[in-house]
């Protein structure tokens, strides 16, 4: 899950840069954005049968309507579409594009399990206990967390069932910082060699939503057990201060669910750089 996060915000400052320099003539400022969103929700049935297994999918994208720079909103759309649908997906009229990406999934859903599906029937007598494993779902909500002054905070929500034991979810959130139509990275706020002293705030912070007092309690209620604690690049930025947003898995059992950890940022002042969309912040 972790690399997950890592390879999209990878490719959204890939993306960034090919933008910039194609729109060179990208406006300064918050371009006075509109939104709007289009929302669909879909059922399809393998062999287009409603008494065989099927696939549930609804998305609701949050998309630029208008803005007075249209580059600006152009470049917005390329990266919202990029986050909530994949690369593929830019350059789709965004009022288009979720109906696109619905009726790819169904077609993807049926070639790829049609063929599966008729084998187990040969195989298997009670057509009952091979259906769940066919019954597919997925959700993409989309939504602007927050948007002030040269900062966009984006999000997108991800839940996805493929048969199994439970379904899998994640959050991603994109910061944009709207002068330089780039998204926000942990070296872009951070000075110096902030890593651990920052690593540290987090697990004092993580100790004080639990309640706990050392280290080692914490990890005896799970935390840490999948993965580091450490800073993410998954993180949204907001009046109050940094929150780090570790998806199921990336620090606890899938059991604990998503977990949050803001800090303020006068107890980050000492790592914090000069970053213009800091000193808005504050």
């Amino acid at each position: 899950m972790k690399q997950q996060t890592i390879s999209v915000i990878t490719f959204l400052l890939t993306l960034s840069g090919f933008l910039f320099s194609c729109h060179n003539k990208v406006g300064r400022g918050v371009g006075d954005l509109t939104f709007d969103s289009v929302q669909t929700d879909h059922t399809a049935y393998l062999f287009n049968d409603t008494t065989k297994p099927g696939c549930q999918i609804a998305t609701r994208f949050v998309y630029v309507s208008r803005s007075s720079d249209n580059a600006i909103k152009d470049s917005l759309n390329a990266f919202f579409t990029a986050i909530a649908f994949g690369e593929r997906y830019i350059g789709e009229d965004p009022k288009e594009v979720s109906e696109k990406y619905v009726q790819e999934y169904i077609e993807d859903y049926r070639n790829n399990l049609e063929p599966m599906y008729l084998e187990d029937q040969k195989n298997k007598e009670d057509e009952e206990s091979i259906g769940g494993w066919y019954a597919y779902s997925k959700n993409i909500r989309t939504s602007v967390r927050f948007y002030e002054g040269d900062l966009l905070t984006y999000c997108v929500f991800y839940d996805e069932y493929t048969g199994g034991a439970h379904g899998i979810y994640m959050t991603t959130f994109l910061n944009m910082d709207l002068t330089l139509m780039r998204p926000i990275r942990l070296d872009d706020l951070f000075v110096g060699s902030y890593q651990k002293p920052l690593t540290d705030l987090i697990w004092n912070q993580l100790m004080a939503d639990r309640q706990v007092k050392t280290r080692e309690e914490l990890e005896d209620l799970g935390y840490g057990s999948t993965g580091d604690i450490e800073p993410t690049e998954n993180f949204y930025l907001d009046k109050q201060g940094i929150t780090f947003y570790y998806n199921v898995y990336e620090i606890t059992p899938y059991s604990t669910g998503p977990v949050s950890v803001s800090i303020a940022y006068d107890a980050m002042e000492h790592l914090l750089g000069s970053h213009p969309i800091l000193k808005q912040l504050r």
